[in-house]
């Protein structure tokens, strides 16, 4: 290490952020224009322009990965920087050749990407037909929270012969995404396709064994969850159709102005800060909430810069959609709090990007419980435990899944078929006997397979992560929001495990993790209670 490395990284972070301070905001831009409109062929164009554009500082990520791993934390006074050059010297352990790394750059704008983006195209475009109209799949899949039976049945049905007409192309995609990702792990020598993740995510294996041990533990609370709904709906077991179906008598129709007035109001009473985001955006419609052809499905929030946020939903009249728009405020109120942050120490891992949105449904969902007449808490605890469910119970039957995908993949291209077995296996081993039927085609539905590795553990992550900070909240009152403020500006600059051992958390063990469950539990035997 020379003298002049000091004067060259500070140049090179400062240069670094100024870049992609100009950068994030306009991709932001083009992409939202995109993911609204798969029909937009200018934005379409401009979005593969601008990717080209950003290559210039792809192909030299390599040669700065290599410099910055030579460098000395202590010597260089790096300060918050630190991670970054302790994560480059792993990076720097698996990366090829400077000319190799470079090339992975420049294909992957017609490899992974472009699988990436023929997915987002294709099921944006899909159309079913449910009691005679012609609907878009986002809405088909809207209809698993009506209250008939029969049209949940319907749309169900509908919604997995639609996914079937256009198994090839998604397959392909899918062989595709995962292909590259296999082939160049092996060549970075990583020692398995989770590995990469688990460096990226900022955990340790161990971490992961912990919270997965109690995941799996947990599975009998979860078939008592299922059991007391099936009971309701006046079935031996809940078919797939049936597990976003309300329960209970709600009278109460959330409209989007009801939903954005409570939303506001509760979160006030935790964080003025975070309700005055939360009134911006409402106020500013930084907000896409109708369902439309065209229009990809599920929810996200992305920044913009400056410590705002554009959110795309798709927004029905439901306590589940008022409790996603909570949740993607609680990204808003992230991005709000990292504004002073510059751009590489606003880059944290998705173990730590649900913190906020977890704190956000949580508070959303506790008040409803509290403030609502006791005939709206049955239906309003149930979508709670829908969601919960799917983030405990589905989402370890999404690792299982991709983790076979991977080890199938590394020898061959799988077919649609293929995939749907392995997702059957995986949703059989994980919900069990609890349910009578399941959805072979869930590995079309969910985007995060054609554009992350292994998305699918943080989320369980982040819920768990998150309650613990909740109940960390309602121990210490007020006092606790400056230090998870703090933590929340902090999520660039330590370790997961650090970041929460200065909560006193120990992410290694099994407890911990138990702990978080522990809260479910507790909805669980209110909600069989309630049912009764």
């Amino acid at each position: 290490m020379r003298d002049s490395d000091t004067a060259a990284f500070k140049e090179i972070t400062t240069a670094i952020n100024g870049l992609l301070d100009a950068f994030l905001p306009v991709r932001a831009f083009v992409s939202g224009q995109v993911d609204t409109d798969s029909t937009n062929q200018a934005a379409q164009a401009k979005l593969s322009e601008l990717q080209r554009m950003f290559l210039a500082y792809e192909r030299l990520r390599p040669r700065l990965t290599a410099w910055l791993a030579r460098l000395d934390p202590a010597k260089m006074g790096a300060g918050p920087y630190k991670l970054m050059l302790d994560e480059a010297r792993v990076q720097a352990e698996h990366m090829m050749s400077e000319p190799e790394e470079i090339l992975a750059a420049e294909l992957r704008l017609s490899g992974g990407s472009a699988w990436t983006k023929l997915h987002g195209n294709v099921s944006s475009l899909i159309t079913a037909t449910v009691g005679g109209k012609e609907l878009p799949i986002t809405a088909i899949r809207n209809l698993a929270h009506n209250p008939d039976p029969a049209v949940r049945k319907e749309a169900h049905d509908a919604e997995v012969a639609a996914w079937k007409a256009h198994e090839v192309p998604l397959a392909a995609a899918l062989n595709g995404v995962k292909g590259e990702a296999s082939t160049l792990n092996r060549k970075r020598k990583w020692g398995d396709d989770l590995e990469p993740v688990l460096v990226r995510n900022r955990i340790s294996p161990q971490v992961l064994a912990a919270m997965q041990a109690a995941v799996v533990a947990s599975f009998p609370l979860w078939k008592r969850y299922f059991g007391a709904k099936a009971r309701l709906l006046g079935k031996p077991k809940l078919d797939w159709w049936d597990l976003f179906a309300p329960v209970g008598k709600s009278e109460k129709v959330w409209t989007w102005d009801e939903g954005a007035a409570f939303v506001t109001q509760q979160l006030g009473t935790f964080s003025r800060s975070d309700a005055t985001v939360a009134e911006t955006a409402f106020r500013n419609r930084w907000i896409d909430a109708e369902p439309r052809k065209g229009k990809r499905g599920g929810a996200y929030c992305m920044p913009i810069g400056g410590g705002n946020s554009r959110i795309l939903a798709n927004f029905e009249e439901s306590f589940d959609s008022v409790s996603t728009i909570a949740h993607e405020l609680g990204h808003a109120y992230h991005n709000h709090c990292l504004r002073e942050q510059p751009p590489l120490l606003r880059m944290y891992p998705m173990t730590l990007a649900e913190t906020a949105s977890i704190m956000n449904e949580t508070i959303v969902v506790q008040a409803a419980l509290k403030t609502l007449p006791a005939k709206e808490q049955l239906p309003i605890l149930e979508a709670d435990l829908q969601g919960a469910a799917q983030v405990v119970v589905d989402i370890h039957s999404r690792f299982l899944f991709e983790r076979s995908v991977f080890e199938k993949r590394a020898g061959r291209e799988l077919s649609a078929e293929e995939f749907c077995g392995l997702m059957l296996d995986a949703q059989k081993a994980t919900y069990g006997d609890a349910l009578a039927t399941y959805h072979p085609y869930m590995w079309a539905v969910k985007p995060h397979y054609y554009g992350t590795d292994f998305y699918n553990f943080p989320y369980t992550f982040g819920l768990l992560f998150g309650l613990a900070l909740y109940q960390k909240y309602v121990a210490e009152g007020e006092a606790f929001v400056a230090k998870y403020d703090d933590l929340l500006a902090s999520v660039g600059i330590y370790p997961a495990a650090e970041l929460a051992g200065r909560f006193g958390f120990d992410l290694e063990s099994r407890s911990f993790w138990e702990g978080g469950l522990t809260v479910l539990g507790e909805r669980v035997a209110r909600f069989e209670a309630l049912a009764k």
